[in-house]
């Protein structure tokens, strides 16, 4: 039962969504996971998809799976490109690793309208500006 299981609380795992370029043909954004941790972590698996109301209408995207592999500490790895047509939409993240041979996850989620100049910040080993949500319980 769940109430039996460990609670291994995820800290300094972010997700971000990381402006890359801004021209005059448009923004280019892209999704990272940052390993802010001392320590690497061992076959990262993030699960990815949208959903939400987009014209009045029910919407949901495709569920995406990427298998990311060992992520060294201090560093960020790119998960996806993302489209600003899904940035109404609620965007929700779901990363699994494991860690000295155990196993975490936490569901990291960006709500419509969330992605925005407004909540930029610099994200931590890219330097780039990015809308980020820190694994922190």
């Amino acid at each position: 039962m769940k109430k039996d299981l460990p609670e291994n609380s995820v800290v300094g795992i972010d997700v971000a969504v990381v402006l890359e370029s801004d021209s005059p043909h448009g923004k280019v954004w892209n999704v990272y996971l940052i390993n802010e941790k001392q320590a690497d972590v061992q076959n990262v698996l993030v699960s990815s998809k949208g959903y939400g109301i987009k014209d009045n209408r029910d919407v949901k995207t495709t569920t995406l799976r990427h298998f990311l592999g060992d992520v060294s500490a201090k560093t960020a790895v790119k998960i996806e490109a993302i489209d600003t047509e899904v940035f109404g939409l609620t965007n929700e993240y779901w990363v699994s690793y494991y860690e000295n041979g155990v196993m975490y996850d936490k569901k990291y989620i960006f709500l419509p309208e969330s992605i925005v100049d407004e909540n930029l910040i610099k994200a931590p080993f890219i330097g780039k500006p990015a809308v980020m949500i820190g694994g922190q319980s």
